[in-house]
């Protein structure tokens, strides 16, 4: 048997067929469901469930108490803060069998997505768009978005960096500018 080229805390499970890539470090009682798919080079927090169909991509950090259900997909370098939900039945009840009927979720490159925020399934979240702390996101959300409330509603555009962009699509902090196409903004390319 060969070693393992990532770290698990001696108080979580990782359940047989799951994938974890190299450099992962999955903290104190986490449960990685069988099949589930976790890439390299992220950080699972304290006390998070990542079920079986659930993916993330590489670098990907989620803090703690977070569930990923089944049908959520996490792409490269997103952050997913303490306590955010994601749900995969938009209509659940204990009694009623609803597998069959579970939405994906999609959270697109580089987004972030706030403390206790709610993402409700069927929804992506888009490319290093920002989710506010105790947003209700009922909607797609468009790359760059800077959205937050309940509903969450869009109130900006943020930048690469993380920071607020001005009126004109500029960052104030690196200077990156931006141009809004069909699914929010592109960065433009350097004059």
């Amino acid at each position: 048997m060969s070693e393992k080229n990532y770290f698990v805390h001696e108080s979580s499970y990782v359940d047989e067929g799951a994938e974890i890539g190299e450099g992962t470090k999955v903290w104190h009682f986490t449960h990685i469901m069988p099949k589930a798919k976790v890439g390299k080079k992220c950080s699972i927090g304290q006390n998070v469930n990542i079920g079986s169909t659930a993916v993330l991509g590489d670098r990907v950090k989620v803090q703690n108490n977070v569930s990923i259900y089944d049908n959520v997909i996490i792409k490269d370098d997103a952050f997913l803060g303490p306590s955010c939900v994601f749900t995969n039945v938009i209509n659940p009840r204990s009694f009623v069998e609803r597998k069959h009927e579970y939405r994906d979720t999609v959270v697109g490159k580089g987004a972030s997505i706030g403390a206790n925020a709610t993402i409700v399934c069927g929804v992506s979240l888009g490319d290093y768009c920002f989710v506010g702390a105790g947003a209700v996101v009922t909607k797609d959300v468009p790359n760059y978005a800077l959205v937050y409330g309940s509903p969450a509603v869009a109130k900006g555009w943020i930048c690469y960096c993380g920071t607020k962009l001005e009126k004109n699509l500029t960052c104030p902090d690196c200077g990156k500018r931006y141009k809004e196409e069909a699914h929010g903004l592109k960065e433009k390319e350097n004059l």
